[in-house]
């Protein structure tokens, strides 16, 4: 069984492209998670290194180093926790982060800081802001909804947040998604 870690894997479509990666080569898997594949055998060298090419095609890339792996894997917490909602923000982040990767909070942040080149609370608000987009795209929720799915604590640091990030409030960048109506239901309003 070989464990790779994998940078860049966000989505159910990355899991699906690697999947992909995989068959096409003929390796056998056992799993493969956002960031992580375990394979049935380990890979050899000329293997590996095809492997890694594409990969790299689709944007991804191995996480060979250590620090790597674990800035890789605080990213990987942070979409969890906002896929999983305001549930998942129960306990501080410190910790869960901490617990995932067991390291001390204070080394895991300046670590990603220095392979970022942001803080991982910058990183996880733009996370955040990314997500509210998309939900008030949706217009499935209102903005309260929105920002207590985010687990802001009020719908006013919610929209300042957002806007700081935007440059504009969450209503005015619901009214600039909205569709235009078609020109026909206008003429026939009438």
């Amino acid at each position: 069984m070989q464990e790779i870690r994998i940078k860049n894997m966000v989505c159910p479509r990355c899991i699906m492209a690697v999947e992909e990666i995989l068959r096409d080569m003929g390796l056998v898997f056992e799993k493969v998670e956002l960031g992580l594949v375990l394979l049935k055998a380990p890979l050899g060298n000329p293997l590996a290194e095809a492997f890694e090419k594409r990969l790299n095609s689709l944007g991804f890339a191995l996480a060979k180093s250590r620090e790597t792996v674990w800035v890789e894997t605080v990213k990987l917490t942070l979409l969890r926790l906002l896929e999983k909602g305001n549930e998942g923000l129960d306990t501080p982040l410190s910790q869960i982060l901490s617990q995932e990767t067991g390291l001390g909070y204070s080394r895991l942040s300046q670590l990603f800081s220095s392979l970022q080149g942001i803080t991982i609370e910058h990183y996880f608000i733009e996370l955040k802001i990314e997500k509210a987009r998309e939900l008030l795209s949706y217009e499935a929720h209102n903005i309260s909804e929105v920002a207590w799915k985010l687990g802001y604590s009020s719908m006013q640091h919610f929209s300042a947040q957002f806007k700081k990030h935007t440059g504009m409030t969450p209503s005015q960048f619901r009214n600039l998604n909205q569709k235009p109506r078609n020109f026909l239901d206008q003429v026939g309003q009438n």
